[in-house]
Formats: C-alpha cells, structure tokens, sequence
C-alpha cells in the first residue's frame, strides 16, 4: 500500500482498492505518505553529505521508490521488517544491488538485528539509522523505548538517528493516550508485538532521541525540517502532524 501511495508499480490490486477507498476516508493519508519518503530522502542527504557511508532502515516495508539505497548509491544499506511477504518481495527488488540488503527481523530485538545487519555494515564506525513513519505503530507496552535506548547505546560516535512519528494535532503535552490503527501486512508494519500504536507527544517523541543533540532545526514537522524550497503561500498544511528530527551522536 505505502509504493502505491508513493506512485510504485511494486504493489498488489487488493493493495490498490484498499487505499483507493482508505484515501476517500482520509484524503491526508497520500500527502502523509509522501511528506514523510520527502523528509527521509531528505535525512538521508544531509547524514551522508556529512560523511557517514551506511545505513540501517528499521521497519522499512518495501525498498522501492526513492528508499535509502537509491538516495544514496555510494553507501551500504541494511533494510528490515518483520512481514515475510516484505521480505520475499524486497530480496528480489535487491538482487544484485550489491550494497543493500534485506534482514528479516523484528526491530524490537536489538541485539538480532544488529548481529545480523553486522554482516554488510561496520557497526564501529558511524551508521545512519532510520527509524521513519514506525514508532508509531508500536504501542508503550511492546517497550519501543527500551529498544531505541539500546539501540542508541551501540552507536558509532558519528552515528546519526533519524525519526519521523505521527501525532494528533489535538493531542496535548497531558492529554490521554490514543491508538492509531496498525499497518496491515502489506503495508509494511515491522514489530510484530502488537496490533495497535500510540499517538505519542512532541515531548514523548523527543525521548526517542535521548540525551543526544539533534542537528537544527530540530524535532519539527516533516515538510519543515530543511525542505528543499521555501513553502509557498497557499501550501497545503497536513490535519495530522508527522514530527520529524535527526539526532547524532558526538565524535
């Protein structure tokens, strides 16, 4: 359903009728879509132009239509999910790519991930890791931050993270929490652990990144960290809130 939404031929009829009607129920769910593969496409720039040569995209989906790979050639890339149709359908798409791989895993588990994604990628020096449009699917209860604490622990000095968390624009700093729906399968979904999500806080998202300073702008919406151009009067402003920020670790 996500390369339908970004304009992929790598995608099923019964994916297309989906979101052909999800869309007339949530016209947002497109632009959504594509703000969020434009602010990753955009991070991925900004951590290799700042010399980092290989990354890790956790709870990818399929790696089709501008993933980190094909935004940054030069670089290794480890892709991971959970869902084997993602998997069978994202080592064809990488066959013969050379420098990207797929690893079937949940991101949950740290410690299989990163003994598997050891195999391409030298984990002593700096890796861009990609945590884009994921947090969200996975509920406090699966302890999502258990896992990115442990992930940020084993990071080369160098090392850049990088997230984007969908949030309510009507949620407060104090508000009750919320459930957003899960991904189904053929969308992409990576932790297995529970079927619901989290409508998380600007503050609550920011603990993602821990005590790790983030690069400016900062933790802010998608289309506003480092666009490409200015926005222009009468831009079209999102009804959801897709927070975004890159983190790095100091040298």
């Amino acid at each position: 359903m996500y390369d339908y939404m970004l304009g992929g031929k790598d995608n099923f009829a019964v994916d297309r009728l989906a979101l052909d009607q999800l869309a007339e129920l949530v016209p947002e769910a497109v632009p959504l879509a594509r703000a969020n593969r434009a602010f990753l496409q955009r991070a991925v720039r900004y951590v290799a132009a700042a010399g980092v040569r290989q990354f890790l995209d956790l709870g990818s989906g399929l790696p089709t239509q501008g993933s980190a790979h094909e935004v940054a050639p030069e670089a290794r890339v480890v892709y991971v999910d959970h869902d084997p149709v993602v998997a069978a359908h994202s080592r064809a798409l990488l066959e013969g790519s050379g420098r990207a791989v797929f690893v079937e895993a949940d991101l949950l588990d740290v410690d299989e991930v990163l003994h598997r994604a050891g195999a391409l990628l030298d984990l002593a020096e700096p890796v861009g890791v990609l945590l884009v449009s994921i947090l969200h699917f996975i509920p406090d209860t699966a302890g999502p931050q258990d896992a990115v604490a442990a992930l940020r622990e084993r990071l080369a000095p160098g090392s850049h993270l990088v997230i984007s968390h969908a949030t309510t624009r009507a949620r407060t700093e104090d508000g009750e929490r919320a459930r957003t729906p899960s991904r189904g399968s053929s969308s992409g979904s990576s932790s297995g652990s529970s079927s619901g999500g989290a409508d998380r806080t600007p503050s609550e998202i920011r603990a993602f990144f821990g005590d790790l300073p983030l690069e400016p702008p900062g933790l802010v919406q998608a289309t506003d960290w480092r666009p490409d151009r200015p926005k222009l009067v009468g831009d079209w402003s999102l009804p959801s809130s897709l927070m975004a920020g890159v983190a790095r670790r100091p040298v």
